[in-house]
């Protein structure tokens, strides 16, 4: 990525004279070092290691903030543990925000006096961003999804080929001709969205959903230009591309000309679209966003589908997406829908906004240069997984399912990993 120069720092360091935000210039003035920030982080956790403190990536942006920002930090650096922004310092960064963190965000429910660390992070990689410092495997997910459309760089004719299989598989299932995916049809009730994980390796992901949609006799359709839930930019920290991500979005929403977007299982999808995204591209939604979580949740409460809670006799376990629990606040829905068709459905310890990530956040899945201390850190989830007893855990995230996926392969768990739609599928009662 070339060695850093007085254009690229002026770049970064822009990102902290940023005056106006009082949120970034009081979290960077409010650590005091007492160190329970250590235990919640899953890196220090599985490596128990100075750097993987997590008020360690604090202090590095503090430390350049203070040496560019403030009196003292310009005239006397040392005296207050002020750093230069120099190649050093940059691949220090690197390491602790990317390479370090799944922006999971448990640090900050644990910090003493509150501290957003998770906020702190963005931050910083917005500076490193901006700097041209993203690790390149992320960044070329990103790229594909700005210059594609979808992250998997999946052709429009590759994506239709596969829903006109899965429909014609649909209507042999249900035996009914009139069964469908639809594609591209506008004022409908629902825009659906997907992670191009389900087109390109989980297809049964979309037949379940769709499934679900005839049950409940819905009104809605896919869109073949803007399908993609995911946004790998709001974790890269290029907030341009991840308002060019969220803006297509809604750009979609408009011309089909729906009432609700209904996000797909995916955590950061969620986050970066329905919490986030009306902050950067800054412009109300006009139409309503809740996640297919919320949606199943609302179909069994309100009737509209039934389902049969004898079917599912196995164990099962719930895996809290970090994006959706604990910076979201979806924590009893998917809880109702599991104890509606699953006859034994046991919580991890801990669970809810408590959870321990999955080891996949952040970005992670996407940056290989971080492999081995990914799967490192899995090691607390596979014991997690292990003292349920369950032989299914279920996940409403699909960034999740990859992390889960490669977790019980490595730690030989031997069970099942699947999407909370794919449970409710199996457990409907058609009619």
């Amino acid at each position: 990525m070339g060695r850093l120069s007085e254009e690229k720092k002026k770049l970064g360091l822009e990102v902290l004279s940023f005056h106006e935000d009082s949120k970034l210039i009081t979290n960077l003035n409010s650590c005091v070092h007492c160190g329970l920030c250590a235990d919640s982080c899953i890196y220090y956790r599985s490596e128990p290691n100075e750097h993987y403190v997590p008020a360690k990536k604090v202090d590095i942006v503090a430390s350049i903030y203070r040496r560019y920002n403030t009196f003292l930090g310009k005239k006397i650096p040392w005296l207050t543990k002020a750093r230069d922004l120099d190649d050093a310092t940059i691949e220090e960064m690197v390491d602790l925000l990317y390479g370090s963190c799944t922006m999971c965000g448990r640090c900050t429910i644990h910090c003493s006096i509150g501290v957003d660390i998770n906020y702190v992070v963005r931050k910083g990689r917005e500076m490193l961003s901006r700097m041209g410092y993203v690790p390149e495997s992320l960044n070329a997910t990103v790229k594909a999804a700005i210059e594609t459309g979808n992250n998997m760089g999946i052709p429009t004719k590759e994506f239709v080929d596969t829903i006109e299989w899965l429909e014609d598989d649909l209507r042999f299932e249900l035996n009914d001709d009139n069964a469908n995916i639809p594609l591209n049809q506008k004022g409908k009730d629902i825009m659906y969205t997907l992670n191009p994980r389900e087109p390109k390796f989980f297809p049964l992901s979309i037949s379940a959903m769709a499934k679900v949609f005839y049950a409940a006799n819905e009104s809605w359709s896919l869109s073949t230009e803007m399908y993609d839930v995911t946004n790998y930019a709001f974790f890269a920290g290029n907030m341009d591309e991840a308002n060019v991500i969220a803006q297509r979005m809604d750009d979609e929403m408009n011309k089909l000309e729906s009432k609700k977007c209904v996000l797909a299982e995916c955590g950061h999808g969620s986050r970066a679209f329905k919490w986030e995204g009306p902050n950067y591209i800054r412009k109300k939604l006009l139409y309503e966003v809740l996640t297919s979580v919320e949606l199943l949740a609302q179909y069994i409460r309100e009737g509209k589908i039934k389902v049969d809670p004898d079917r599912l006799t196995e164990v099962v376990t719930l895996h809290d997406p970090c994006n959706l629990v604990r910076e979201g606040g979806v924590i009893e829905e998917q809880r109702y829908v599991l104890r509606k068709i699953a006859k034994n459905f046991v919580e991890m310890t801990p669970h809810g906004t408590d959870n321990l990530c999955c080891g996949g956040g952040g970005g992670q899945l996407a940056m290989s240069e971080y492999n081995a201390r990914r799967m490192k850190t899995a090691g607390l989830k596979a014991d997690q997984i292990r003292k349920t007893g369950a032989s299914i855990v279920v996940t409403p995230c699909h960034n999740c399912v990859d992390q889960l996926m490669q977790t019980n392969v490595e730690y030989k768990l031997n069970v099942k990993i699947m999407t909370l739609a794919e449970l409710v599928a199996d457990a409907l009662i058609l009619e």
